[in-house]
């Protein structure tokens, strides 16, 4: 029969003890982590969110305590009291940070029993995604999940320190708002005081920070929650936090050196890091010519080269009908990768497939020269372009693209990737930062026929640009800048439209009428009207933050209770079917 408490308070947590508390007396509560029966004398390990302390049995004390110990098993709640003895010579533990100690057990309380656990609660188990999210509770019992739930708490902390020591308020914005979709669908929210109304949870809160500019606030921050009813797709989930921040009278250097100094901040607190200061820069434009994406990963190098000289100079038929169709033909250099089987450059071929390549065209170099069977279509001129402008060596492996442009950065950006990782390339260790800056203000999207925003509706255009606004909108540039980790967007902003003039040019652009406008964000509109300040401000994927912070491969490993990829709980099976009387209160029925 479990045992309460009664009057017993914790002394210290199970990581707590030293060397230095040999001889006090301590009460101790946790889990049992192991129990270890040796000859009468039973070791247990007992487990809190801090670490764990070896408790000592022994079989002289009182003998309804030993009792009780026999029959403790994993995972049974505890409450001890006893004395800090030395561990005997010889049976310390330096993987504890209270190895050199132990507690001699003189009294027990077993506060609860457990069912044996589906998994042992340890680090470095094979564990499945799925057995792991239906037993998240237990999950986040081993300890490498509980050190990245505190790594969270703490960053937290320090982001509200910084923040608030530079003059940001913290303020929350509503979880019930409007819907205004533009990107990913709305989760909705049916009212039942407004039959036949709803409500969306935010995809961001971007519309209310920016009336918090307008209202004078001048600094604004929140650790917030978002969500996107989105199809989802690698390491998405449909609810997420970011640090979304705002600020008044700032043009891009503000923003992006305030928030240079946010991240500076919380890498040194957290993981005594330091950045590097200042955190490189390049264009869009430049991103995707030298990395085919606009999220580099600058750990390695291995960037595209463009061929078209060499594609002129060449008697390849390939490349010349491509370069005449306005596409490009453009490559890569693998290092040391020349001694690439056949069935391994055929096996990349196949993979660069999927982002829509037709082909992958290579050549090898070696120290008599350069062989492939395409070689025979470039002259020794063209040999020598490929040589100086891909800075080939023996021992290299030459990889080609050619095709229109989004494929060919699609393909050779992801090759590098690949071949990063088949090279182990791919640092955990190491972080890398670049910002990126002045992306596209506009995409043409083909299926609805008109443009969308690249990042969304309220970003403003750049200075030198406004002019070609209605004539050439496809090249006008954004006031819009990310930063990027390790190959990863974590977080990104822009400077935000403040006359009411520009963002209806903005909403004409779109394709969204004057009554849309008003439907949607007419309350926006009409804020603008009053005296909005130049304002700007910038978000961070925390979640994607915390993992790399963490060396986690995925946000699932950082977030408490995360949903599968299908947007489900397995824990709690949400989402659920509700009763037909919820249904009937608000007003709804199902097809």
């Amino acid at each position: 029969m479990p045992e309460s408490l009664d009057g017993w308070k914790r002394t210290h947590h199970c990581n707590a003890l030293r060397e230095a508390d040999v001889g006090k007396e301590v009460t101790l509560m946790g889990w049992v982590g192991k129990r270890r029966d040796h000859g009468g004398v039973i070791f247990v390990d007992l487990r809190d969110r801090e670490g764990i302390t070896q408790v000592v049995f022994r079989p002289d004390i009182e003998a309804v305590m030993h009792e009780k110990a026999e029959g403790i098993r994993n995972e049974y709640v505890l409450a001890v009291q006893g004395k800090v003895e030395h561990r005997p010579e010889g049976m310390t533990n330096d993987n504890l940070d209270t190895g050199a100690v132990d507690v001699e057990c003189h009294s027990v309380r077993i506060l609860n029993e457990a069912e044996t656990p589906p998994f042992m609660i340890e680090d470095d188990q094979e564990l499945g995604e799925e057995i792991r999210l239906r037993y998240r509770y237990l999950d986040l019992r081993r300890p490498e999940m509980q050190k990245a739930i505190k790594l969270r708490h703490s960053a937290s902390q320090e982001v509200r320190k910084h923040l608030s020591q530079n003059g940001f308020m913290e303020i929350e914005t509503p979880f019930l708002m409007k819907s205004t979709p533009e990107g990913a669908r709305d989760y909705l929210v049916p009212s039942r005081v407004h039959p036949g109304q709803f409500y969306a949870l935010p995809q961001s809160p971007q519309t209310y920070k920016q009336l918090l500019m307008i209202a004078g606030f001048e600094k604004y921050f929140q650790i917030v929650r978002c969500f996107r009813d989105e199809d989802l797709r690698g390491d998405r989930q449909p609810e997420f936090t970011q640090i979304d921040i705002e600020m008044s009278f700032v043009e891009e250097e503000d923003v992006m050196s305030m928030a240079e100094g946010l991240t500076r901040h919380v890498f040194k607190s957290i993981l005594d890091y330091d950045i590097p200061n200042p955190i490189p820069r390049m264009t869009y434009q430049d991103a995707m010519d030298r990395f085919g994406v606009d999220r580099p990963d600058t750990r390695f190098e291995m960037e595209i080269v463009d061929l078209e000289k060499i594609a002129q100079a060449s008697e390849f038929k390939v490349f010349k009908s491509v370069i005449a169709d306005g596409g490009q033909v453009r490559g890569i250099n693998a290092k040391g990768c020349g001694s690439f089987s056949r069935k391994q450059i055929d096996d990349l071929g196949t993979y660069v497939g999927q982002f829509g390549a037709k082909g992958l065209a290579w050549i090898k170099v070696t120290e008599q020269g350069l062989e492939s069977s395409i070689v025979k279509f470039f002259p020794e001129q063209a040999q020598a372009l490929i040589r100086e402008e891909m800075s080939a060596e023996p021992g290299d492996l030459l990889l080609f693209a050619a095709d229109q442009p989004l494929i060919v950065a699609d393909v050779l950006g992801n090759l590098r990737l690949e071949l990063a990782r088949q090279l182990d390339l791919l640092d955990n260790t190491a972080y890398a930062f670049t910002w990126v800056t002045h992306f596209p203000l506009l995409e043409w999207d083909p299926d609805s026929k008109r443009f969308a925003a690249c990042h969304h509706p309220f970003t403003s255009p750049l200075n030198e640009d406004l002019a070609q606004m209605e004539s050439d909108p496809a090249n006008v540039r954004a006031r819009a800048y990310d930063l990027v980790l390790n190959g990863n967007e974590i977080a990104g902003g822009s400077i935000r439209i403040s006359q009411t003039e520009l963002q209806e040019s903005m909403f004409r652009l779109l394709d969204i009428g004057k009554d849309e406008a008003e439907a949607k964000f007419g309350f926006l509109l009409d804020a603008l009207s009053y005296g909005a300040p130049p304002h700007g401000g910038i978000a961070f994927g925390y979640d994607r933050v915390i993992a790399l912070m963490a060396g986690k491969p995925f946000i699932r490993d950082v977030i408490p209770f995360p949903k599968t990829n299908t947007a489900s709980s397995l824990m709690d099976n949400a989402p659920s079917d509700v009763s037909s009387a919820q249904l009937r209160e608000l007003g709804l029925s199902l097809i």
